[in-house]
């Protein structure tokens, strides 16, 4: 069966089930997402006085919001379970998707330069999130160098994401980067790298891919009559991630 990309048990199955507070509150030394949302190589030590200042939060409902355009900085947000959207409004109303955000990843980077933020993180589904003060954070970041490398390298592949995405590329090469990145992130939790359930709308990966919604669908058309892809609604198996990969190499490096 297909794993549902933002079930918080990361069990296998593609229905939620109720989350348990109590169930989050374990230690980030821990934690089977330690190794992906924090610095590596940080000493024990370390680990100990970080996870000090992380506070669990959870569950946050499909369509609830972490923070809006405007709302100053107070936490970054460690997703713990579930899958989030990034995105903005432009003036002309109409909504720009920035990202999407698997458990183990950090959002509200955006902050930290103006001191609010630039854009929305809602819930694509049932999710949760370790929250970590700023201030604090910041702190203990001139004591630990792992910790503000690590913060450096994640302000760095966000702004490789959006040069990406603000090349030249065939509507081809652009979806298949989005699923090969989508796979690798994946398998990076010890999860299946070909089966995957979208928690995101067609419209939301167009809109992010910079495409019309129509232009998506046609593409997972063509790439079944290849046999790329196999498609059931949200359901998509990748079957040649070999090709896809070569398509797709725009996002190969910033997965």
């Amino acid at each position: 069966m297909p794993l549902w990309l933002g079930d918080f048990r990361l069990s296998g199955t593609a229905t939620p089930s109720p989350l348990n507070l109590y169930e989050l509150r374990r230690s980030c030394s821990s934690c089977s997402l330690a190794e992906l949302c924090l610095p590596m190589g940080l000493a024990i030590s370390d680990i100990q006085r970080l996870e000090q200042l992380i506070a669990p939060r959870g569950p946050v409902n499909e369509g609830d919001h972490l923070f809006r355009i405007g709302d100053p900085l107070r936490v970054l947000y460690a997703v713990r379970g579930g899958f989030f959207k990034s995105y903005m409004v432009e003036a002309n109303g109409r909504e720009q998707v920035l990202g999407f955000h698997l458990p183990g990843e950090l959002i509200g980077l955006d902050a930290i330069w103006p001191e609010k933020h630039q854009c929305n993180a809602v819930a694509l589904n049932t999710a949760s999130v370790c929250e970590l003060p700023y201030g604090q954070l910041t702190d203990l970041g001139r004591q630990v160098p792992g910790l503000q490398h690590s913060m450096l390298r994640l302000l760095s592949k966000e702004l490789a994401i959006s040069h990406a995405l603000a090349g030249d590329f065939s509507a081809e090469e652009r979806v298949a980067g989005f699923l090969v990145s989508l796979s690798s992130r994946m398998k990076a939790r010890g999860h299946s790298e070909s089966n995957l359930l979208l928690a995101m709308s067609r419209r939301d990966i167009a809109n992010y891919l910079r495409l019309a919604t129509e232009t998506v669908s046609r593409v997972f058309s063509r790439f079944e009559e290849n046999g790329l892809v196999s498609v059931d609604r949200r359901e998509v198996t990748l079957l040649d991630l070999d090709k896809l990969g070569e398509m797709g190499s725009c996002f190969a490096d910033i997965s």
